[in-house]
């Protein structure tokens, strides 16, 4: 063992003797940016209850994805009564009963919930609308007038007011119709255009759709579609008979395209000390399914 000490010392000492050239350079400072403000978001609801109201699954699917990303959410809903009230248990109406669509709509917000006569476009930076008959029914009245509709003035005057200050709405299930309503020309999706065997019941919607002047894209359960020219975001959710995770899922897909697009608005290009959300990748234009839109696509719509 001496004998090996007496070897390797020398070359030891020669290698700590040049040991200061090859001392690390001081550390770069890190880049910093100025801290992301919470997106404001406003969640516009129809009621409480699928078959006269909205959805609990996509609003719920809707606060998760939301509460994931940070965003601060108010939640609205029209001080107006129901058009009627359905008993879930029998999927039939309930002739001696009568709802308020707010009152109905604070049980989802637990109790925390404004009229949507006082929501304004200046006070948030997106708006989103769940789906659910409430939607057809309270918020316009698509399931009885089809694409001779009318949709309730706030609801109107919501959209109008989003739109022309170019901030995003999302739109999931049968909501989309609204936009088909007000937004001219608007690039939405409920999904497929055939029944396919029960998989996609309100396959006729699409047809509606584009009799309303808008155009429609297919897309499955997973994907979000966006109309980058009008910032309308939209899933099919629940107008496809498949498991419910599929459902967050594709909400998921377009919560986090309504937030991406709000970015754009909370942090315009050129901005000093602010990275712009947007990912630099080019529009996908209204295709078929799987064409590329944020989710996961899947040519069963699964």
């Amino acid at each position: 063992m001496a004998a090996v000490r007496a070897l390797v010392a020398p070359r030891l000492a020669a290698a700590s003797a040049f040991a200061p050239l090859h001392a690390p350079a001081p550390r770069a400072a890190l880049h910093s940016s100025a801290p992301r403000p919470r997106a404001r978001v406003a969640l516009v609801l129809s009621g409480c209850g699928v078959y006269d109201g909205t959805e609990l699954h996509e609003a719920s699917a809707v606060l998760v994805h939301l509460s994931r990303g940070g965003a601060e959410v108010q939640i609205f809903a029209p001080d107006v009564p129901q058009m009627h009230v359905i008993d879930h248990t029998k999927g039939q109406p309930s002739e001696s009963e009568t709802r308020n669509v707010l009152t109905e709509s604070a049980r989802i917000a637990r109790g925390k919930i404004t009229d949507l006569a006082r929501l304004s476009a200046a006070d948030h930076d997106a708006a989103i609308f769940p789906g659910g008959f409430g939607a057809a029914k309270n918020l316009s009245t698509f399931a009885v007038d089809g694409k001779d509709c009318r949709v309730h003035k706030d609801v109107e005057r919501v959209l109008k007011e989003f739109h022309e200050a170019g901030k995003p709405i999302g739109l999931c299930c049968i909501a989309p119709v609204l936009a088909a309503k007000v937004l001219r020309g608007v690039e939405v999706t409920v999904g497929h255009e055939q029944e396919e065997g029960g998989k996609w019941p309100y396959a006729g919607t699409a047809e509606a759709i584009k009799a309303l002047g808008a155009k429609h894209c297919v897309k499955g359960v997973t994907e979000a579609h966006v109309d980058q020219k009008n910032k309308v975001v939209t899933t099919p959710a629940f107008m496809c008979e498949t498991a419910l995770h599929h459902i967050h899922d594709g909400i998921g897909a377009m919560v986090k395209k309504v937030d991406r697009q709000a970015g754009q608005v909370l942090w315009p290009p050129g901005r000093a000390g602010v990275e712009p959300l947007a990912d630099g990748s080019q529009p996908v234009p209204c295709g078929p399914q799987g064409s590329g839109e944020e989710g996961t696509p899947n040519p069963s719509g699964e």
